[in-house]
């Protein structure tokens, strides 16, 4: 059996949108493209530590068309790349300081989490192990604890769609781990990142400059989020192209 075979009939097994976008880039272009992310990154969390707030409305809305481009120089597959367009749509809402903006940005990054979900169940076919139900219950009492404690602190017209998205986004961080580590730290790092902008929106105390620490966690988790939904295609491709070569 030939590697060309073996290769046909695994893309012919894998849905149309857990396929790569298009084919894989180039080193180069791969490496310029993280190296600027880097720098947006690093932009935009300086600003935030020294209060530019110019320097954060001009890096903040690069970091995910950065992320997304360098994605698919390495055969993201769609849906990958929909979950970090729609984190950009949500960026570029929360820019805005209203009410109505939040809600459009929340609902972004809600849309984000369903084509995180999706992609996570389609990794699922690449034999990766699934998830725990210790880690399970952990993050039920983490969902059900932050709900009831910013209940009553939240804007009335606020909490029941904080409660459905915080539900939404604990389901998106637990499946994550069932990608392995990194993509499990990442699912994390984005529940810990949306945590700490309720905590802001119910006035709780807030640790110095907190919009540094909600930034921080949030592209960590963007990153690591899709760095590790690349990592099972890879692993996925090795194993195929093995069990060609001993056929």
């Amino acid at each position: 059996m030939s590697a060309a075979g073996s290769t046909d009939r695994t893309q012919s097994r894998t849905p149309s949108w857990a396929r790569p976008a298009v084919p894989a880039g180039s080193g180069p272009a791969t490496r310029a493209l993280l190296v600027a992310f880097a720098a947006a990154t690093a932009l935009d969390l300086g600003s935030l530590l020294a209060g530019w707030h110019t320097g954060h409305l001009i890096a903040k809305p690069l970091l995910m068309p950065l992320l997304v481009a360098y994605v698919i120089t390495r055969r993201a597959p769609r849906l990958l790349v929909a979950a970090l367009l729609f984190g950009w749509g949500g960026d570029l809402a929360l820019l805005f300081d209203a009410d109505v903006a939040f809600l459009i940005g929340m609902g972004s990054f809600a849309a984000g989490h369903v084509c995180y979900l999706m992609l996570f169940r389609g990794r699922s076919l690449f034999g990766r192990r699934g998830t725990g139900p210790l880690l399970g219950a952990a993050y039920a009492a983490a969902l059900l604890s932050t709900v009831t404690l910013l209940w009553g602190d939240l804007p009335a017209e606020l909490r029941i769609p904080v409660a459905g998205y915080s539900l939404l986004l604990t389901a998106m961080a637990y499946r994550s781990s069932a990608l392995g580590l990194r993509a499990g730290l990442g699912g994390a790092l984005f529940l810990l990142s949306d945590t700490l902008i309720a905590t802001g929106v119910a006035e709780w105390p807030q640790l110095p400059r907190p919009d540094f620490w909600v930034m921080a966690t949030y592209v960590a988790a963007q990153y690591l989020l899709a760095t590790g939904a690349l990592a099972p295609e890879r692993a996925y491709g090795r194993e195929a192209l093995q069990g060609s070569t001993t056929s």
